[in-house]
């Protein structure tokens, strides 16, 4: 008796055409929306940093002004040790800046780096003026764009 093979009914065991074409424009959808949020999170992030080492360098001029200069040392101009008048980050510098020949009012100028960092803010400064109550506050002369600064300093 020889042998007969049935043939047996297929079952759908690929997805079809469409369904590959309707996933592919659901994830097209979502990263159009999730790429620049996360671009515009990368900037929000790097721009911290400046803030961080401010605040740092803010302790120091609090000191310095109670003794009528804004840099260690009762220097007139800013010292370029660091950790004294400047400090560096991974995205770039932050030194202490006066008005006239180290007398108050006092600031801090934050440059970041050409390389490593966002192209929104690449090369760009943040200047922020110290009250005398320590208080940090955006200078006009800042070059990034508000939306990237904490709601605190605008």
């Amino acid at each position: 008796m020889p042998l007969t093979i049935k043939h047996l009914p297929k079952s759908q065991s690929a997805f079809t055409f469409i369904e590959l074409i309707i996933v592919t424009a659901i994830v097209s959808v979502l990263a159009a929306i999730a790429v620049p949020v996360y671009q515009e999170y990368i900037v929000k992030t790097q721009t911290s940093e400046a803030f961080r080492l401010a605040y740092g360098l803010k302790n120091g001029i609090a000191t310095n002004v109670q003794e009528g200069t804004c840099f260690a040392d009762r220097a007139t101009i800013a010292s370029m040790k660091e950790g004294v008048d400047k400090m560096s980050g991974k995205y770039g510098k932050a030194i202490v800046t006066s008005a006239v020949n180290g007398l108050p009012p006092c600031g801090i100028t934050y440059t970041f780096k050409s390389n490593g960092v966002s192209s929104r803010i690449k090369g760009k400064t943040i200047v922020m003026t110290v009250s005398k109550d320590g208080v940090l506050s955006k200078d006009g002369k800042t070059e990034v764009d508000d939306k990237y600064l904490p709601q605190a300093i605008q």
